[in-house]
Order: C-alpha cells, then structure tokens, then sequence
C-alpha cells in the first residue's frame, strides 16, 4: 500500500475508480517529486529557511506581511486546528473570506496541520454552502465575521460543524484569541505527494457543481509548468488581480505563483475594473490576473491611471477576444497572455508566454501538458479540423464520487467540454464550448464566434450568444443578448444595426436573426458567463 499521512481517508476512499483516472504525466525532471511532500515546504517556508524571511509576501490596503510573519501566522493557526480543534490529518476545512491575508494564512495552516482545503466563494449563500458542506462532509469551518450569518444558516440544515470566527488576524475574533497563546513554530504533517491537498467546487456555468480534488504534488506541478515556462515571475514582482482564492485561478495568481517565486502578492476585497486601476497606480502592481469583462473596461480607464509598472496580464475563465486583446494592447502596450484552464486541471494548461502571443489564440499546450483535438470517439483529428480539445499532464480530473467523472476523464484523456482546432504551428483556436455550437439550417455556428464579432461594435458592451429552438422548422436560430453602452438606446433600428455589422464581418447565415436588449447577463462570481441561464429562459 502507498504511504499517505491521511488517518481521515475519505477523500482518498472516493477518489474514482482507477480506469476512470485521468494519465497523470511527470515526465519534466522538476515535476518528480518526493514520495513524501507537504507543498508549504516550497509555496512558504523555504523562503525563510533560505533567509529571505523579511521579504514583503502578502499585502492588503494598510497590511503588509512578510514571508516569516505569514509563516508564523499559520504556525500558530495550524496549532489551534490540531491542538483544540481537534483536526486530524485528512479532515476537511472549510474556509470562508474575502481575499484577504488572514484568509491566505488559514488556507496554509490547514496544509501544515495535514487537512484538506475546502475554500468556498464569499458571494454563497447558505444553499451553496449547505451542498458543500454535505458534499465534502465538512466538520470544520474558519469563517470571517462578516460573513459568518450565511454560514451559520446553512449549518442549521447540516449540524455537526464547528465554525470558529476570525477578524483580521490580529485580534478581535475567536481564532485570533486562540492563536495567541500558541508557538510560532509547527512541523508540518508529512503529507505523500499524492495525499488530496484540496478540493475545489466548479463556480456553476452548467448546473450543479462538482468538487475537484487535486494532490500536494499538483499544487507544484502548475508553478514548474504554466509558472515557469508561460507567466515566468520575478521575485521583485507584485501580483494583484479579481478572482476569489476559491477559483483556483485565483489561488495560482494570488498564491501559488507569485509565493513559488518569492514575489508578493496584493489582495483587494473589492476589485472590480477601477479598484485594480487603482491598485496598479497605487502599490506598483506588475502581474495582473482578471477576466476579459474587465480588460475591456479597464481599457476606458487606462489613460487615467498610471500603470508604467505593469508588465505581466493574464486572462483566463472564458475566452478572450480579440477585439479586447486588441484594444488593451492598443492602449497600454502589453500583451495579455490568453490561456485556458479549468478547476479539474487545477489551472492554464495551454497559453503561450508573451513572445508567443498570437491576437485570437488561446496559444499553445503548456510544456508537461500534452493537447489533441478528438472526434466523437477520441480518435485525434488533423490540424486544422474542428474537434473536442483533449488534454492529458501533471494535473488532472479527480471529482469527488461524481458520476460525471466518465464525462470529463476517458481513456485517460481530460475533455473540459470545449471545441477548437490546431493550426499546423501547434497554435489552438477556441471555437465554442461544445455545448455552445448551434445548429441553424444545417449550418454549425459558434456563438462565441458571434460574440467576438459583436462585441466589437464600439456601442456593445456585453453580448452572449445561444441557440434558440424553432419548433416550426425543427432547427435552432441563432439568439444575441446584448448589453448596450450606457449613452446608446436599444430599439429595432439598433438590433438591425448590429445585425448588418455581424453579416459585414462574418457569414450571413451566423448573424443572430433575433436580437434581445437586457440589462446584464448571468455570469457566475468569477465572472464567467453562464449562457445555461439563458437557455433556460427560452
């Protein structure tokens, strides 16, 4: 039997099954990890065993931690969850904050103590909350204050947990005055490399979530293969960006990345658009993690801000068009690093660094990653061919006993659901999620190939774009939700507008017949666009 330090085995117990995992490659000399491998050892306390201790680490507007002070918060936090709340290795912590510095010392403390992470978006609610809990069968949960009422409601559906409250690590919450009294120094649990370090909930762009479960060894693994060899970052390096440390594109850009390199990272509560322009201008922000929503509004607001410092922008969560890619280059010089991840392969596995930028490509396969384009029976297709995008390396699908394993893991081959193409440089082209290729008259068409083209009209601000069923001629139309500019009136003239626009740039057959004029679209809190929404409405 292999060696875990897991005496809680039940993640462990309902891992799949093992024809239904996915071919986990470490064939890169850095991804060879020690059978026994607790990932704080590299994210946090070599840095401090290799005296760089007064580094600055972890920011937040009038907070700054260096690499020892977070070391020695989590020392302490790892003693109370061990010691008085009685955590024993393999238990699952649930964790509940907005991106703060106190939340990135809990979610390092839970590892030192051997537990599992279960972070969890700040904007759920109890119902979210409740089917995690029972999900992940949490028996645990450190919750900021402010969002404890939530919380506690949801327990009251699933009893059994002990929720401990915290303020801003210093004091004024329960945690805090549990952490006080406690050493500043822990040895960390010897967890296996393969022993599950978290578990991460889809954000909900299809329907239910399901729980992910990634191993100390790929919390690494994505540093030494997406960090090192696409974003590659600097120690003097300062990252900021929007998404939740729940979205595990949130946790590589505020966490693993930039602790992996021994930079700092910096965490707004708030970071819409004008919040990140201001954090640039302000702290001398050089690495930036957002969405594509926000680069195009970012791009008004740049000539206001200062953003000389700015070196590194990455965008991932939905694709990117090239009208955004194109009008932030426009105005600011850089490069975005487009890049498609997900939460069952932990973070980007294609995306090319900025010397390989292609405008419109997603880039190409991430080395330790290897990418294909399958037909229907996972049979590989030529370049230039339209197919499911397959994709197998140090990281993979593991969903915590969900039958939809089979869905997304075959033959060892990770199929995240989206449908592109190869060029003969090895350059991938998103097309659609495969769940977004309309079927019109006989005709395929890419609602994300329409957005593209709409969203390019100086007076759309949003737009998605779904089949509508046509239970008439037995086929689908092709339907435009559209969001308007603020100083621009919706109303049939406008819809015939943009409709003439889209047959000027793209097939007429592609132009959407019906165009419907709403306030905003459905997007989850990570900003993804949940286009399930709109098709449920028609």
């Amino acid at each position: 039997m292999r060696y875990t330090a897991h005496v809680d085995r039940f993640a462990e117990e309902r891992l799949p099954a093992a024809e239904a995992m996915p071919e986990l490659r470490l064939d890169m000399p850095e991804l060879r990890f020690p059978e026994r491998f607790n990932a704080v050892e590299r994210l946090l306390d070599r840095h401090v065993a290799a005296g760089d201790g007064d580094r600055r680490c972890v920011l937040a507007p009038g907070v700054q931690w260096s690499y020892e002070r977070l070391q020695r918060k989590a020392n302490r936090l790892a003693h109370v969850l061990r010691d008085d709340l009685g955590l024993r290795p393999g238990n699952r912590v649930l964790l509940r904050a907005p991106n703060t510095p106190m939340l990135v010392a809990s979610w390092f403390a839970v590892l030192k103590a051997g537990g599992i992470v279960v972070t969890t978006m700040p904007l759920y609610r109890r119902t979210e909350l409740r089917t995690i809990m029972e999900k992940a069968q949490i028996k645990l949960a450190l919750c900021d204050v402010r969002l404890r009422e939530e919380l506690d409601a949801a327990c009251e559906a699933f009893h059994g947990v002990r929720v401990v409250g915290f303020r801003d690590g210093e004091s004024g919450g329960e945690l805090e005055a549990l952490a006080a009294a406690k050493p500043e120094t822990f040895d960390n649990v010897e967890t296996a490399a393969d022993d599950v370090a978290l578990i991460a909930f889809t954000s909900g762009t299809t329907g239910t979530p399901k729980a992910a479960m990634h191993f100390h060894r790929e919390l690494l693994a994505t540093c030494e293969t997406y960090g090192a060899h696409v974003l590659q970052p600097r120690r003097d390096d300062l990252f900021c960006g929007s998404p939740p440390l729940a979205f595990t594109f949130g946790l590589g850009g505020h966490v693993l990345f930039p602790l992996w390199a021994g930079a700092a990272t910096l965490l707004l509560e708030k970071a819409g658009p004008e919040e990140l322009m201001r954090a640039i201008a302000e702290y001398g922000v050089t690495t930036l993690f957002t969405a594509p929503i926000a680069y195009r509004t970012m791009t008004s607001l740049a000539e206001d801000y200062d953003h000389s410092t700015l070196r590194t922008c990455v965008s991932a969560g939905e694709t990117l068009p090239k009208a955004v890619w194109e009008g932030w280059h426009a105005e600011t010089g850089i490069k975005i690093l487009d890049g498609i991840g997900s939460t069952e392969m932990l973070h980007i596995f294609i995306g090319s660094p900025e010397s390989g930028v292609r405008p419109g490509s997603t880039g190409r396969v991430v080395p330790g990653y290897e990418a294909e384009i399958h037909d229907d029976h996972g049979h590989p297709l030529p370049n230039g061919e339209i197919g499911r995008l397959a994709v197998k390396g140090p990281t993979g699908c593991k969903y915590l006993q969900d039958e939809r394993q089979g869905s997304y893991v075959r033959d060892g081959w990770n199929y995240p659901g989206d449908a592109y193409r190869r060029d003969d440089d090895g350059y991938f082209w998103y097309v659609a999620r495969t769940d977004d290729m309309i079927v019109t008259a006989g005709y395929n068409v890419s609602g994300p190939e329409v957005e593209q083209v709409l969203i390019a009209h100086a007076d759309v601000k949003e737009v998605a774009v779904v089949g509508k069923p046509d239970s008439v001629k037995q086929t689908n139309i092709v339907k435009a939700y559209v969001v308007l500019a603020d100083t621009c009136a919706p109303g049939d003239a406008k819809a015939e507008e943009l409709r003439e626009f889209c047959k000027s740039q793209i097939a007429p057959f592609k132009a959407p017949r019906e165009i419907e004029f709403v306030a905003e679209l459905p997007r989850t809190e990570t900003g993804k666009l949940q286009r399930y929404k709109l098709r449920q409405q028609l």
